[in-house]
């Protein structure tokens, strides 16, 4: 994993300053820096940090997959009719809590073709502070769930926030997970405007690209919306993230 490789390099310039009899703040200096990367590390999915992750598809047509975190949601089914009504499957990153809460929109995502991916038991705002155990509880929560209501199995699996580190991809090892990240994340949990959004989807689309988006909101259903006529009007096609992993 790259992290092992910068913890190296770290030890290495600290050796270096030492011989040379550097000041403490070339010390401090290297500290902030290699801290600095850190963090961006386990925030940026795309840069595969700690675990090696599905950010898109290498691919020469013109295809984009579409994927929903976060539900099953009451939002959801607005979402499922409108891929219905144009024949397009998506996938479904599931909370297990989600799954037990909406059991028959989750049974509706797998009969109506989609694919399901493991978004973890509870989606815990303190994901990153878990140990390898408790992460490993989390993924495997959530895969009792999808068994249960869905009498299925998915090696996918997707960070909550996308936020890795070394106790989560420990645990994404131990559960034989293929980690699935993205290349255009929407944002549509933090930005209001539907216009801003679509925009930021639209801009950074390329073939293959990996689209983030939440089945939680009647802003995002709106979103869809008009990406699917983008998508139309472009003459991009849609592909399930299972597809190719």
């Amino acid at each position: 994993m790259k992290h092992y490789l910068f913890i190296v390099l770290y030890l290495f310039l600290n050796l270096l300053i030492y011989a040379f009899h550097s000041t403490i703040w070339v010390y401090i200096f290297c500290f902030i820096m290699f801290s600095a990367v850190v963090i961006w590390g386990s925030f940026d999915i795309t840069l595969g940090y700690f675990v090696n992750s599905i950010t898109h598809k290498r691919t020469k047509i013109k295809e984009v997959a579409l994927t929903f975190d976060d539900g099953p949601t009451e939002f959801t089914p607005k979402f499922l009719d409108l891929l219905k009504e144009n024949n397009i499957k998506a996938t479904f990153f599931c909370i297990g809590k989600q799954i037990e809460k909406h059991p028959e929109t989750f049974r509706r995502m797998i009969e109506e073709g989609h694919s399901i991916g493991n978004h973890t038991y509870s989606h815990s705002n303190k994901i990153g502070f878990l140990s390898t155990l408790k992460m490993i509880e989390e993924i495997e929560k959530c895969d009792k769930a999808i068994s249960e209501f869905g009498n299925l199995t998915t090696d996918l699996y997707r960070p909550p926030f996308g936020v890795t580190n070394p106790n989560i991809a420990k645990a994404i090892k131990s559960t034989k997970k293929n980690n699935i990240g993205w290349n255009v994340r929407s944002l549509d949990t933090v930005i209001a405007d539907e216009k801003k959004i679509l925009r930021r989807v639209t801009k950074d689309l390329k073939k293959g690209s990996i689209i983030l988006l939440h089945d939680t909101s009647e802003k995002t259903y709106n979103v869809l919306v008009e990406l699917l006529l983008f998508l139309e009007r472009e003459k991009y096609s849609t592909f399930t993230v299972d597809s190719f992993d």
